[in-house]
């Protein structure tokens, strides 16, 4: 009997473009990145992709969504915690070309659990 893997929970503040694209990738994927984009950008707490979503996304988006995902925990043992900021201000930094990697390592859904307007 295969135990499945240990988890790490992560957080994505995203505008609503992106999350459509998550969502026609049945909640399973976040999309390629923009030539703009070089990093895809998951943070490690809830408070931070809050305050991203509500004070960044809302004001250039229109609205700001926070999702919630699980990811082998093994897996992203190859990408360095980044401090951003504050204490608390921690994000992975993961390279685009890595993205579909990436994805392959997301356990069930990605879930949105806040939404502001």
């Amino acid at each position: 009997m295969t135990l499945p893997p240990a988890t790490t929970t992560l957080w994505r503040p995203t505008g609503p473009v992106e999350l459509r694209l998550v969502e026609e990738s049945g909640w399973r994927a976040w999309p390629p990145r923009l030539p703009e984009q070089p990093i895809f950008y998951p943070v490690l707490n809830e408070d931070y992709a809050i305050r991203i979503a509500r004070d960044w996304n809302v004001k250039h988006d229109g609205a700001g969504f926070v999702t919630r995902f699980q990811v082998d925990s093994e897996f992203l043992t190859r990408y360095p915690v980044q401090q951003a900021g504050g204490r608390t201000i921690l994000e992975l930094w993961v390279p685009a070309e890595e993205l579909d990697e990436f994805n392959r390592h997301i356990v069930g859904t990605i879930e949105v659990v806040h939404e502001f307007h």
